[in-house]
């Protein structure tokens, strides 16, 4: 994309993130004989994407395939916009793997308790909570919203999984971010949670004009079919980067292909060796 495609979605308001040749190392992993030279293990090997306003782009690969790393050491572009430039405070959110809730308290109370912490000072305290009932019918969690949270070590049986990442994920929106990065968010789920809460991520996406990341791992073809664009890791490397549907065809053909071979070589076999 050209910077002045790029710096339209600036103009409107978005943000457009992109990235060029970029390259990570991780700091202490290497194997024990490299880290006394000082050396350090290569996670991304110079890989170049983009992730737009309004869509949702899929980072998937194989553990340790360079998803998602800390305590790293980073060379290459990242732009904004076409542009090179900080994130103003609340134009960006991570919503974490593990869910941080406090068991005791309800959807509503918890929401309305981080809107009230986040949102700022001038803001008066009706909006705050309006702005807090607003994003809990946007994650569609109005028919629990004086539900406790509950836990492990919870009285209550509380909120089921789904549930549980949906008001993650509605704390980490309160701001209305532009840019959200998630962190396999189905992880832990089963496949009919999985798809309600990418599906409302999907939604509020295009509702908000949000460029919205996630990391995930095999997610159901439900699921898939959300993604607006896939970015599919290995070793460090980008195998694939290109619309999530092209990724459906092209695995469509190549199961095609291979299951033809198959029964050329069952022919081939019987005609040469007489084997079946």
């Amino acid at each position: 994309m050209t910077s002045t495609e790029l710096q339209t979605y600036g103009d409107n308001g978005g943000v457009a993130l992109t990235w060029k040749d970029l390259k990570v190392r991780v700091v202490g992993g290497a194997p024990p004989e490299e880290k006394e030279k000082g050396r350090s293990r290569s996670i991304l090997k110079g890989i170049t994407g983009y992730a737009l306003p309004g869509e949702l782009l899929a980072i998937m690969g194989p553990s340790g395939s360079g998803k998602l790393n800390s305590n790293t050491r980073q060379a290459g572009e990242i732009l904004i916009n076409g542009r090179k430039e900080t994130l103003a405070f609340g134009t960006s959110a991570y919503v974490t793997q593990d869910d941080a809730l406090m068991t005791t308290l309800t959807v509503r109370e918890a929401i309305t308790y981080s809107a009230m912490l986040q949102l700022p000072d001038a803001m008066p305290e009706s909006e705050k909570k309006r702005r807090a009932e607003t994003t809990i019918r946007e994650m569609g969690l109005q028919d629990c919203i004086d539900t406790r949270i509950g836990g492990a070590w919870s009285a209550a049986k509380g909120l089921s999984g789904g549930q549980k990442r949906r008001v993650s994920i509605c704390i980490e929106i309160l701001m209305r971010p532009k840019l959200l990065f998630l962190d396999e968010p189905t992880s832990g789920l089963d496949s009919a949670a999985s798809y309600h809460v990418m599906k409302r991520i999907a939604h509020l996406g295009r509702q908000e004009g949000m460029t919205v990341i996630a990391s995930i791992h095999q997610p159901a073809a439900e699921v898939f079919q959300l993604f607006h664009n896939l970015c599919l890791l290995c070793s460090g490397t980008t195998v694939y980067f290109r619309p999530a549907a092209l990724a459906q065809q092209v695995a469509t053909y190549l199961l095609l292909f291979w299951s033809n071979l198959l029964v050329l070589l069952d022919a081939f076999n019987v005609w040469h060796f007489g084997v079946v």
